[in-house]
């Protein structure tokens, strides 16, 4: 039984001996047996087990195969410090990606910025046009004689 499960055991146990109606006892004594159960022992063996310490041998285990203990039941490994080797390390990689990230923006601005400047110089020199076609159709209608007239 790993410390988990037999730290639920325990409190399934309080409940089942000290809870305050019978529906809770039997609740406590129901989870304590499935956690037994789980564990690969009968609701006596766990309770001698918990009461007295870990059992010595196999003989106190039903015949039934115990199962593996879930992962996260599994005691932690032991948390190591970051060095300041590995922060410094840590800092120059995000400031490395940092400045590809920039780099890649300024190129796709520049990309762009060119975009935009070859649009509007092709912009300007159609207005241009426009403005020359005007001005002659303008000097046209000022020369004629029907100008003269009015």
């Amino acid at each position: 039984m790993t410390p988990a499960d037999r730290d639920r055991f325990e409190k399934c146990l309080t409940l089942a001996e000290r809870g305050v109606t019978a529906g809770e006892r039997a609740a406590g004594l129901a989870a304590a047996e499935r956690i037994a159960d789980a564990a690969g022992l009968t609701l006596a063996e766990a309770i001698r087990a918990v009461r007295q310490g870990p059992a010595t041998g196999s003989a106190s285990r039903t015949s039934r195969p115990s199962r593996q203990p879930y992962a996260w039941a599994q005691p932690k490994a032991a948390v190591t410090p970051v060095t300041l080797e590995e922060l410094q390390r840590q800092k120059a990689e995000t400031e490395a990606w940092r400045k590809r990230v920039a780099t890649a923006a300024a190129r796709r601005r520049r990309a762009e910025r060119a975009e935009q400047e070859a649009y509007a110089a092709q912009r300007r020199a159609e207005q241009a046009e426009r403005d020359r076609d005007w001005a002659r159709a303008r000097a046209r209608a000022g020369s004629s004689p029907a100008a003269d007239e009015s």
